[in-house]
């Protein structure tokens, strides 16, 4: 095999983090999607404002944060491990907690847009019909939701696989615990001959989200088909 052991176990480990974290997401930014799109309440611009910040700030800034609040002297990182014998800080769960918070707002934003896009009258004409909020959801926003759906999950997991920062920070840099492909090319690129595999990575996360954005785009497009938003033209061989 063109990558080495190592090598692979980066990749796996990517792989698992980005997954773990994408999954740890999408009720969250599901629930938050819609709440943020089909209700008003105090405090909305701050909860959104707070949502969009990873976006915005160094990544370093919330993982040390994280560490902060998670490590083994942070209280809630102290309260897990005295209550339950969990430890996050510096293991491959705190890199899922890491990537989850970096991805998160690349997951709401087409979510919420998919909600944004739905006609309400479709909702309250379930609601007349005798449907609870529940039934109307999951019968009528869901279904209608999933391009945004499918597009939040691709973006979330792509994010993941490239988090940096944040893992950093939060969790290290140890091999086969918490070296993602990331990390993995960072330390090549400071041994004696590391740029070949260094750059086998590179091309190698190139190639993955490359993949995982046409993926993206095809799933969305046969999702849009079949809720009807697409006539048969350009597209009709996806």
């Amino acid at each position: 095999m063109w990558l080495s052991p190592e090598e692979w176990d980066a990749l796996a480990l990517s792989a698992k983090v980005a997954l773990c974290a994408t999954a740890a997401c999408l009720p969250f930014g599901i629930a938050l999607s819609w709440l943020l799109e089909r209700r008003e309440f105090p405090g909305k611009v701050w909860i959104d404002t707070l949502v969009q910040l990873p976006m915005v700030l160094p990544p370093v800034v919330p993982g040390y944060l994280l560490l902060l609040l998670l490590g083994t002297q942070g209280p809630l990182g102290r309260w897990l491990l005295d209550a339950f014998g969990i430890t996050v800080a510096f293991t491959w769960k705190g890199a899922v907690i890491a990537s989850a918070v970096m991805a998160f707002p690349l997951m709401v934003q087409p979510i919420r847009l998919a909600i944004r896009l739905i006609d309400p009258r479709l909702e309250k004409a379930a609601a007349t019909l005798g449907a609870k909020p529940w039934d109307t959801f999951f019968s009528v926003t869901l279904p209608l939701s999933v391009p945004g759906l499918v597009a939040g999950c691709i973006l979330c997991f792509s994010r993941s696989l490239g988090e940096f920062g944040a893992t950093m920070a939060f969790v290290g840099n140890i091999p086969g615990e918490t070296r993602t492909l990331p990390l993995a090319i960072y330390s090549l690129t400071h041994v004696p001959d590391g740029e070949a595999a260094a750059l086998r990575l590179s091309l190698l996360s190139i190639a993955l989200a490359v993949a995982a954005l046409l993926v993206s785009r095809w799933i969305g497009l046969r999702a849009e088909r079949r809720l009807g938003f697409l006539d048969r033209g350009p597209h009709a061989e996806l």
